[in-house]
């Protein structure tokens, strides 16, 4: 068992060995020169345009849609108790008299 590793191992490092193909580089070609564009170059600024007419009035747009109800307030807070009538006097007038 040890002798058959052994060879196994010698077989696979040679099989792997001649599998190795040496990299070929290509030199690249040498690049064309590059072409000369002639580029105009810009002169002093001329005299200002005559103003332009004034646009068209626009038309009125449209009222929008009224908005949705909002919603209900809040309670308010509940009140304090009253007092209890003491020395009140309530004065109830007569009827008028009967024709």
């Amino acid at each position: 068992m040890r002798n058959s590793l052994m060879i196994a191992a010698a077989l696979s490092a040679l099989a792997l060995s001649a599998c190795d193909r040496p990299t070929v580089v290509v030199p690249a070609a040498a690049p064309a020169a590059p072409a000369v564009v002639a580029v105009p170059v810009p002169g002093p600024a001329g005299p200002a345009g005559p103003q332009g007419a004034p646009g068209a009035t626009a038309e009125k747009g449209a009222t929008g849609a009224t908005g949705a109800t909002g919603s209900t307030g809040m309670t308010g807070a509940e009140g304090a108790k009253g007092k209890t009538g003491g020395d009140t006097i309530v004065v109830v007038p007569a009827p008028p008299p009967q024709r």
